[in-house]
């Protein structure tokens, strides 16, 4: 015999694959459908309330692993005990009537309290197509592709209800998909998430919101990056926290600027970290800048930035010769973007910065990570020598 197959698009729907089967010896035909998308986010279910001889024409599409039930008769037909079809309402009943007639002949002859049962049945399923009182006709079917005709489409249909549901772990196994057995609202699904809560602009007072997305920099920590961009004036700003602890240790990190690729490297600058080009006599204090999670290029360029506005240097109280150093340290820094070499000094008390090594997991002959011990001054910065992490319950049951 001849298969065809046939690609098409059902209006409103998708589009699926018609298989159509037939043999010229004995003239036996047969038809498939199969989805030609992949198993859906959700699963689906309808509910049609049949009470016309014109809703026994609406199209279905029913994939093998649909269930299909009646309730008036408490008849159904279960998953994958049939092949999916491409039919109407009227031909599913037909389907099911022929699949009950097929053995009757030698249930007669063996059984005749079965059979006599079944025809029985086989009588209320034809009266059904008659639709002399109202039914429920319902598909259900966990990969979400199969599919009920709505001939008022694109308007709502009153007479069909369509459920989308998140499938159970057994249905996705019976699919043959993958169960994930973590909770929903794990951590690491919060990871994966964009969080956000509602603030105010700084610039304009505006109401407005702030984007937070937990980042893993490889070969350092997790970080947690906030941006806020407000709709009415336009003002962007982004900041980056820590996710993990204070460092026993304080990190002092030293790059050698040798090259313009040098410029791409990423940058974590903590809010607790101090910069320094000594070629440039150049010092950024702790906390200027807040947290940035950049590149070198963008750390010079957010510098440049901040030298530039400074009101105290180009105000109208500035002098010619404050302006002339301005501008000189301005186009130094301009060079140090590649054409000058200079040593880019990066010193965090708290250890949670980070200088992109280009060549990790081995050492990089142009950086310089050195770990030292704070002093009393920088854990007085840092709030460290007033923390009791060790037996202060029982230092608070005592003072009670």
């Amino acid at each position: 015999g001849v298969t065809r197959l046939l690609l098409t698009r059902i209006p409103f729907f998708k589009e699926i694959i018609v298989s159509s089967f037939a043999c010229e010896s004995c003239s036996w035909s047969n038809t498939e459908i199969q989805s030609a998308g992949r198993i859906q986010e959700q699963g689906v279910r309808y509910a049609l309330a049949v009470a016309s001889r014109q809703d026994m024409n609406r199209e279905v599409v029913k994939t093998d692993c649909a269930t299909t039930r009646i309730p008036e008769l408490d008849f159904e037909i279960p998953a994958f005990s049939q092949k999916g079809v491409l039919t109407t309402i009227e031909g599913i009943i037909d389907r099911a009537v022929a699949g009950l007639e097929q053995d009757q002949p030698a249930r007669r002859a063996t059984d005749k309290e079965v059979a006599s049962k079944i025809d029985e049945f086989i009588g209320k399923l034809k009266q059904l197509k008659e639709v002399h009182s109202p039914f429920t006709f319902i598909i259900d079917d966990p990969s979400g592709n199969s599919f009920v005709e709505n001939p008022r489409a694109p308007q709502k249909d009153e007479a069909l209800v369509v459920t989308h549901y998140k499938r159970t772990p057994q249905q996705a196994a019976m699919l043959g998909l993958e169960v994930d057995e973590k909770p929903a609202d794990s951590a690491e699904d919060l990871k994966n998430e964009v969080l956000q809560f509602s603030t105010n602009c700084p610039e304009c007072n505006a109401p407005a919101n702030t984007n937070m997305k937990v980042v893993q920099i490889p070969h350092f920590k997790e970080v947690i990056i906030m941006a806020t961009n407000c709709d009415s004036c336009g003002h962007r700003t982004n900041e980056v926290k820590s996710g993990g602890a204070i460092e026993p240790q304080g990190t002092r990190i030293t790059l050698r600027i040798t090259d313009p690729s040098d410029m791409t490297r990423d940058i974590l600058k903590s809010e607790t970290c101090s910069v320094e080009i000594p070629e440039l006599e150049f010092e950024l204090g702790m906390g200027a800048l807040g947290g940035k999670f950049t590149t070198l290029e963008g750390l010079l360029k957010d510098i440049k930035d901040l030298v530039e506005r400074n009101p105290f240097t180009l105000g109208d109280s500035s002098t010619p010769s404050k302006t002339e150093k301005l501008q000189e340290f301005i186009g130094r820094l301009q060079e140090v973007k590649g054409k000058t070499k200079a040593h880019f000094i990066m010193d965090d008390p708290a250890g949670n910065s980070y200088l992109q090594n280009v060549y990790a997991p081995e050492e990089d002959p142009e950086l310089k990570v050195e770990r030292y011990e704070r002093t009393f001054e920088q854990n007085e910065d840092l709030g460290l020598n007033d923390m009791k992490t060790e037996g202060y319950e029982a230092a608070a049951a005592s003072g009670r």
